[in-house]
C-alpha cells in the first residue's frame, strides 16, 4: 500500500479514491474525492486516504491491528470507520452503477465484471 503525494495531490496505488489541495480563505486545504464536503488539512487528508487504503485490503480484513489503525485514521478525519466503510462502499456502487453499457454480470457466480476490471486481483469483502 502506498499514497503518492505531490503538494496539490494524493493517489493510491489499489483505490480509485484521491485526494486534491484547493486554496480557500487564503490557506490550502485538501478534500478526499470520498468525502468532498469536509475541508481537511494536509494530514487529514493523507490519514484519509491511508484508511480508504487499509478498508480497501481484503487480506487484512480480519486483521484486528488494521481494525484499530483504520479507528485512529477515521478519527483524525473526524469520522467513525463505520462511516467510512458505508461512504466507500456508495462510491464502489455509484462507479458500478456508471459502468459501459457493454460490461455485462457474470452469470455463473454473480460478481460484477466491472468490479473484476477494476479489481481483478481481488475478490469482493465486507465487513461482518
Amino acid at each position: 500500500m502506498t499514497v503518492d503525494t505531490t503538494n496539490w495531490t494524493m493517489i493510491s496505488d489499489i483505490t480509485p479514491e484521491s485526494a486534491y489541495r484547493q486554496i480557500g480563505s487564503g490557506a490550502a486545504v485538501w478534500r478526499l474525492s470520498w468525502l468532498p464536503d469536509r475541508l481537511l488539512t494536509r494530514e487529514q487528508a493523507l490519514a484519509g486516504m491511508e484508511l480508504d487504503e487499509i478498508l480497501s485490503d481484503p487480506d487484512i480484513v480480519h486483521d484486528r491491528h488494521a481494525h484499530a489503525d483504520a479507528a485512529i485514521l477515521a478519527g483524525r478525519v473526524g469520522i467513525i470507520w463505520e462511516q467510512a466503510v458505508i461512504l466507500l462502499s456508495k462510491r464502489i456502487l455509484t462507479r458500478l452503477r456508471q459502468r459501459p453499457s457493454g460490461i455485462q454480470d457474470d452469470p455463473v457466480d454473480g460478481e460484477s465484471a466491472s468490479w473484476m476490471s477494476l479489481h481483478g486481483d481481488r475478490t469482493p469483502w465486507v465487513f461482518r
